[in-house]
This record gives C-alpha cells, structure tokens and sequence, in this order.
C-alpha cells in the first residue's frame, strides 16, 4: 500500500531536482496514454555528467528521506549523459543538456500535458 501520493512524489523529486540546480524542469501527465509505462515522466537536465549523476544520487537520498522510497531501478549512472529512475508511476528523466536536445523526450509525449517548474537561483 503506498504511504503518499503520487504528486507528493512528483513534488519531492522536483524539490530534489532544483536543490541541485537542474534546468528545464518539466512534468509530463501520461496517464491518459494506453500503453505509456507510467503515469508520468519528469525531465530536466545539467550541463555536466557530475551534475547529472549529483541529481540522480539528490532525488534518491530526498525521496527516501521524506517518503521511504526507493527506485525501482536506476539506468545509465555509469556515463550519467542520461539517468532514468523508475519510481513505478514516475520515471525520471535527468539528461546532459545537449542529449535532451538530441533525443527530445517531450516532443515523443507532445500531446501530453505539461508542467514546467520555475524556481529563482
């Protein structure tokens, strides 16, 4: 039985997100999709892998501090060009900011609605 909701979830990892400086935050709600993996995907990305990879170990140590919740699973910690974590109903998406560019996971889910996350430096 889940503790929390997933928004609280979503929120968490934002949070985790932007105590690290990732850029571009944004929420995309996939639950109207049949077939989508999850019911949402967050992205963002960093300039550098270290600031990749110091997203990725940020959202797991936060998301299990305040909620007690693990990834499911972690992809692509050994390069950090993208990490994927999968939270069951939230897969996050953290990219070097020129392979979010390349790959351009948002225009695949275009017709999906978005939330972008502003935060002041």
């Amino acid at each position: 039985m889940e503790k929390f909701t997933e928004n609280e979830l979503i929120n968490t990892i934002v949070e985790a997100i932007e105590d690290k400086k990732g850029k571009d935050i944004v929420s995309l709600d996939l639950s109207g999709f049949d077939g989508a993996i999850c019911s949402h995907f967050v992205v963002c990305n960093a300039d550098s892998t270290t600031q990749v990879a110091a997203i990725a170990d940020g959202i797991e140590e936060k998301v299990f501090e305040k909620l007690g919740e693990h990834a499911w699973r972690v992809e692509g910690q050994q390069m950090a060009l993208w990490i994927a974590m999968d939270y069951l109903d939230v897969v996050v998406h953290i990219f070097q900011t020129e392979l979010r560019g390349f790959y351009k996971l948002e225009e695949l889910w275009a017709d999906a609605p978005m939330k972008r996350y502003e935060y002041e430096e």
